[in-house]
């Protein structure tokens, strides 16, 4: 068997509908297949889940899996994504497993896994487990499932430990996308001293990531606009990424958080090697971190592959448009609610509105209908007019073309000094992509 090849792990664990897809009988299988892959001769697995009515369900099949197979399953509750790996590394544990669908609406939820590093398990890792899925044998002695508590009380201290920040007088806006972060984050700012506002912050179950979280930014920065608070922060349902807005209701995205994050620990001598991005960030920050002095590498979408990235080249700092910000110095994964802290640390007295980390070019994306997404790949006339494209633009914006990696979508991403350019050439591409594969 290939041990790359997987079908149920995708870049960010198993994730689908709960109770069709996710079944309880699979949230077993990976528990039991997962725990009989470890080492140790007793296993001790976290559990942490967010919001989704569904979550409670796939906690217990989980443990239940963990435990038929000699593992110990320890349950923390509501925390995000990030604690997990801060748990399992602060209190040493074999393995963290995460119930939580992230970004998707209330109906999905997903299980993803970290070692006892922090870290998210390998793609041959993971191929591992799925090869173990039907064929891991219950252990002679099963295991224990208990409660374990203190998880948040731990992950406040680590988080305050990591940035002793005096907020006071400052007044923060806080979106918690009804998702896992609802206590965590208005926690720590009000123990910083912070003047804290929420919205998002009553889960029921169903309303995680509806109309709100940094999916729906907008709601946020209409919020923000209207009230007395300076700055705000929306966090996604899981807690592992965050996007800003500033007091005028002015969004700030990824890039201009990490251009911020990387211009301050440069400034500082912190930054130790460059930034590792994705192939979706814009050209102004390209473009920022070469006045800077900033080396960058480049990775395809996804938050672990920045991850490897990182780890592989020793750099601490990294993450994607969409939110993801991963500084390793406090947690090998992202965090949301580090990076609002890492924001509010390099903004020191000034008001995000006044920072200007990088100038962003104007974006045009369009997504073009194929029979074969797969298609693309021999598409020579497509390939000559994006080199022609790239060519015109070259020093001055970008051209990004690539499938989707789930859908019958080629995506089309322009970048240029105007947005007429920009959509002027990206039309080009959309209708040759159209010519040669609808």
């Amino acid at each position: 068997m290939d041990m790359t090849k997987r079908k149920l792990f995708g870049t960010d664990g198993v994730r689908g509908e709960a109770g069709t897809f996710l079944t309880a009988e699979l949230a077993t299988a990976l528990g039991r297949a997962t725990t009989w892959s470890l080492e140790a001769e007793r296993p001790q697995v976290l559990i942490v889940r967010d919001t989704r009515e569904s979550g409670p369900m796939l906690e217990a099949a989980l443990a239940a899996g963990i435990a038929a197979a000699g593992g110990d399953a320890l349950l923390a509750g509501v925390l995000p994504t990030p604690a997990a790996a801060i748990l399992a590394r602060r209190l040493g544990l074999d393995l963290a497993a995460v119930v939580s669908a992230s970004h998707n609406p209330f109906g999905d939820n997903g299980i993803k896994f970290f070692d006892g590093r922090g870290i998210k398990l390998g793609d041959e890792v993971e191929a591992e487990i799925e090869a173990l899925i039907d064929e891991a044998p219950a252990a002679e002695k099963p295991g224990h499932v208990r409660e374990l508590k203190g998880g948040l009380a731990d992950y406040l201290r680590e988080l305050q430990a990591g940035f002793p920040l005096d907020l006071s007088g400052r007044r923060v806006l806080l979106d918690c996308a009804n998702g896992a972060t609802f206590e965590a984050a208005p926690a720590i700012f009000e123990r910083l001293g912070a003047e804290v506002e929420t919205i998002g912050a009553e889960p029921d179950g169903r309303n995680i990531n509806a109309g709100c979280g940094s999916t729906h930014v907008e709601a946020l920065a209409e919020r923000v606009a209207a009230s007395r608070a300076e700055i705000g922060f929306a966090f996604d349902g899981d807690g592992d990424r965050v996007l800003a807005v500033d007091g005028s209701g002015r969004v700030h995205d990824g890039d201009e958080l990490i251009a911020l994050a990387a211009r301050g620990m440069k400034a500082r001598g912190e930054l130790e090697g460059g930034v590792v991005v994705t192939v979706m960030s814009n050209f102004g920050f390209h473009q920022a971190m070469e006045e800077a002095g900033v080396d960058v590498a480049v990775t395809q979408v996804g938050d672990r592959y920045v991850i490897d990235e990182m780890q592989r080249r020793e750099w601490k700092l990294g993450g994607e448009q969409s939110g993801h910000i991963i500084c390793s110095d406090f947690v090998a994964t992202g965090d949301g609610i580090a990076a609002a802290l890492t924001t509010m640390r390099e903004l020191g007295a000034a008001p995000l509105a006044d920072a200007v980390p990088m100038q962003k070019l104007p974006q045009v994306l369009v997504n073009v209908e194929v029979a074969d997404r797969e298609a693309i790949e021999g598409a020579t006339a497509v390939w000559e007019a994006v080199e022609r494209e790239k060519a015109s633009l070259e020093g001055r914006g970008r051209v990004l073309l690539r499938p989707s990696g789930t859908e019958p979508l080629v995506r089309v991403m322009v970048e240029a000094p105007t947005n007429e350019e920009a959509e002027a050439v990206c039309e080009r591409l959309a209708g040759r992509v159209r010519q040669e594969l609808a």
